[in-house]
């Protein structure tokens, strides 16, 4: 019996390598991708806001200074007068008449960051609306970029994928940021090249006023947790396409305790466990060196040791395509590789039990498509701070 675990967990590394190395083919090939062309179209980019996050002013600042050939504004909202980000922003915006921070405390959904889109989209002056996280640090060619493609009547959405950016020098955020260009984006690039991933990615999604009055507004996606998800699906199902440009903007990644790295990247693998639970199956893939240091501990011997080599020069192999891509040229990156590997692997596993998630410090329940509902307090009732946010 631990002979056959151990062949079996060799063969799943073996595997996994040959998939590192597919990956990195394809991630070369998405790049490879022709630029958008079209002209330039007048845009609403609509910006939530929710705490003082790492970098935000940063972030804010590569927003405004966008290289654009036709009028854009940009729109920031937060729910609370005295959020924190706010006084950020309004910082940023000084000598922008093109910025505003909206103050919107009406909670619409569960989904707080899709609360904040409806009341923005109501705001919005152009026809061409891009909702965009606040953690996002955009190059100056990214709003002609992902709005660009919607010129063809046949275009209904353009998303992209993203680099992940440290926000600080914690092992958390370091690690945070490797999950993202480790994992989550080479998985997705071969997804998108092979045709398999029907995904729109929630950082950037841009989209006609139009587009979005026909699938029926920001407010259908009100109480799901994975609203990016939905939009792409919706638009699809209105016999839409879906535009990957390849652009890679940043996403800072901030994490200050392992308690909330495990807590972010524990609420995106449930997530894609609900949504789409084979594909989760098969992320297993992507967690080689894992396998292969279980097929060494349960059969020692230089085929096991073989096989942990082929799946750390493969997973190597791919991280440093990707690092190369976000200009980081260093190899000090193969320390961090078999942590990230094991963490991820414990983030898949623990996924495939039933559970809620946290998000922005609130406990949410998953419902089948996605649905999110508030946790109860112990007592069986929301919380009076829940309650009085109503």
């Amino acid at each position: 019996m631990v002979l056959f675990l151990a062949v079996a967990a060799g063969v799943l590394a073996v595997a996994g390598a040959a998939q590192a190395l597919y990956a990195r083919a394809a991630f070369r090939k998405f790049l490879s991708r022709p630029w958008p062309s079209g002209p330039a179209l007048p845009a609403s980019v609509l910006k939530p806001l929710h705490g003082a996050e790492p970098r935000l002013a940063h972030c804010l600042a590569t927003s405004l200074a966008q290289r654009h050939g036709a009028e854009w504004e940009l729109l920031c909202a937060v729910a609370r007068a005295d959020d924190p980000a706010r006084p950020v922003a309004e910082a940023a915006f000084v000598g922008a008449p093109q910025a505003r921070v909206l103050v919107r405390p009406a909670i619409l959904g569960e989904n707080r960051k899709v609360s904040q889109l409806v009341h923005l989209a109501a705001e919005a002056r152009h026809p061409v609306l891009v909702a965009v996280d606040s953690d996002m640090d955009c190059p100056p060619q990214w709003l002609t970029a992902v709005t660009a493609p919607l010129a063809d009547s046949r275009v209904g959405l353009v998303t992209c994928l993203y680099l992940g950016v440290p926000a600080d020098g914690s092992p958390w955020s370091r690690l945070a940021a490797a999950g993202v260009n480790w994992h989550f984006l080479p998985s997705a690039a071969l997804g998108e090249t092979i045709g398999q991933a029907d995904g729109c990615y929630g950082a950037t999604m841009a989209l006609r006023a139009e587009t979005l009055a026909r699938i029926g507004g920001f407010e259908r996606l009100l109480d799901v947790l994975a609203d990016d998800h939905a939009l792409g699906e919706a638009v699809r199902e209105a016999g839409l396409q879906v535009v990957v440009p390849p652009l890679l903007p940043g996403h800072v990644m901030g994490e200050g305790s392992f308690a909330a790295l495990w807590a972010h990247e524990l609420r995106w693998a449930r997530t894609t466990r609900i949504l789409r639970p084979w594909s989760h199956l098969g992320l297993a893939l992507t967690n080689p060196i894992p396998w292969a240091l279980l097929a060494l501990a349960l059969a020692p011997g230089l085929p096991a040791l073989g096989v942990l080599g082929a799946a750390f020069a493969a997973r190597a192999a791919l991280a440093r395509r990707v690092n190369l891509a976000g200009g980081e040229r260093g190899w000090g990156f193969l320390a961090w590789l078999p942590i990230r590997d094991l963490l991820s692997f414990a983030v898949w596993a623990t996924a495939l039990y039933p559970g809620g998630v946290v998000w922005q410090g609130r406990r949410l329940l998953l419902r089948a498509g996605g649905q999110i509902v508030a946790a109860p307090a112990p007592n069986g009732s929301t919380t009076a701070k829940e309650a009085a946010s109503r």
